[in-house]
């Protein structure tokens, strides 16, 4: 793999795609292959097309970049001012505009959008369970929400990192800390697998499950899951120096890189789940090169190898199989899958483009920290 050809396919693509799509928030192609405007604008994916068009900006300064990247900022002011449906994802919605958009240009108005959503995420932290809530209403079947925790959210920490770097009030990094600290005690198993979701007794604070959540059952790996979980200690350590998050990176990245290995680097939805059928998930191979990407920039040089060769395979393996660069088109990786149990698989979704994107320009060294 040329990953300056790659690049050079990757802006030629998102070009046209910004200028067929105006001020849309893409998701997922329909059955046309093109994309069609978000349903809702709180949906947890609408950030990601603006973070991969900063990205851009960043490594080229097309202006188109920019242009776009600002119109989805402003439109997810409704969401904002509706308040009421953000949830854990408010990192993955306001990091990729507002927070891009500040750390680039250091834009006011981006400094104070990224702050709100900072303070809505902190409001979900419960002090009894240590833990930030993930959604409400009846995601968990048959628990309360209120009690539960997903492993996605370390990677929306970051956004609290931000903003005690901004203001210097540490309540934003402690919040994080202390959920991070929850995720590695009941998260995390042993063999660096990772669950995708816990539940606690809101009263009492007691363990009550690990549900299966997206992956095929409790108990079992779902990819983007332990993909989620390698970035997300790796982004941890960076913001805290906590060598105990970088442990827990390096401990998920080997149990990513020993099942991705059985496949060719094409990582399956769930890693336990049974021998047929056969569901892929892209994602879940371009969030995990990313996260193997950051731990590499924090180890020396006897390990930095491992990491940075097993995410260019896992890169190689996308491009090579999954990637369509066809500009008519939309959407540049294919093969995602949403989770196990989902009506379709393989598909393009716009987060397996940010990530292979992100990953692409981390290797050229052309890339800047969104996270």
């Amino acid at each position: 793999m040329n990953a300056n050809e790659v690049l050079t396919k990757i802006i030629n693509k998102v070009s046209a795609e910004a200028e067929r799509l105006g001020y849309a928030i893409p998701y997922i192609p329909d059955e046309t292959g093109h994309y069609t405007d978000a349903e809702s604008i709180y949906w947890w994916t609408n950030g990601f097309w603006a973070g991969m068009l900063w990205q851009l900006y960043h490594a080229t300064g097309d202006e188109l970049f920019k242009k776009t990247a600002e119109s989805s900022e402003k439109r997810l002011d409704a969401a904002l001012d509706g308040f009421e449906n953000i949830d854990h994802d408010a990192g993955f919605l306001w990091l990729h505009t507002a927070g891009a958009n500040y750390r680039l240009t250091q834009n006011k108005r981006s400094e104070r959008r990224l702050l709100h959503a900072a303070t809505t995420l902190a409001g979900r932290y419960n002090p009894n369970l240590e833990i930030i809530r993930a959604w409400d209403g009846q995601w968990m079947k048959g628990y309360d929400t209120a009690g539960g925790a997903i492993i996605d959210t370390m990677m929306n920490l970051p956004l609290l990192y931000l903003a005690s770097e901004i203001t210097g009030d540490n309540r934003f990094k402690y919040i994080a800390i202390c959920h991070a600290d929850t995720m590695l005690k009941y998260m995390l198993r042993s063999d660096g697998s990772s669950n995708h979701q816990i539940v606690f007794d809101t009263n009492t604070g007691e363990f009550i499950a690990n549900p299966g959540g997206q992956g095929y059952a409790s108990g079992s790996s779902w990819s983007r899951g332990q993909a989620w979980a390698v970035y997300g200690y790796a982004l941890s350590y960076r913001h805290t120096g906590e060598t105990r998050y970088l442990d827990a990176a390096k401990r998920a990245a080997s149990y990513f890189i020993s099942n991705a290995l059985l496949t060719d680097y094409v990582p399956l939805a769930d890693f336990r789940a049974p021998d047929e059928p056969v569901y892929f998930d892209t994602t879940a191979g371009a969030i995990s090169a990313c996260g193997l990407l950051e731990i590499a920039e924090h180890t020396d040089d006897t390990e930095k190898t491992l990491y940075i060769e097993n995410a260019k395979k896992l890169i190689e393996a996308i491009d090579k199989n999954w990637c369509d660069y066809d500009i008519h088109t939309d959407g540049i990786v294919d093969g995602g899958s949403v989770s196990y149990h989902a009506e379709k698989h393989h598909e393009k979704i716009i987060y397996g483009d940010y990530f292979f994107t992100e990953a692409i320009l981390r290797i050229l060294n052309k890339d800047f920290l969104i996270w």
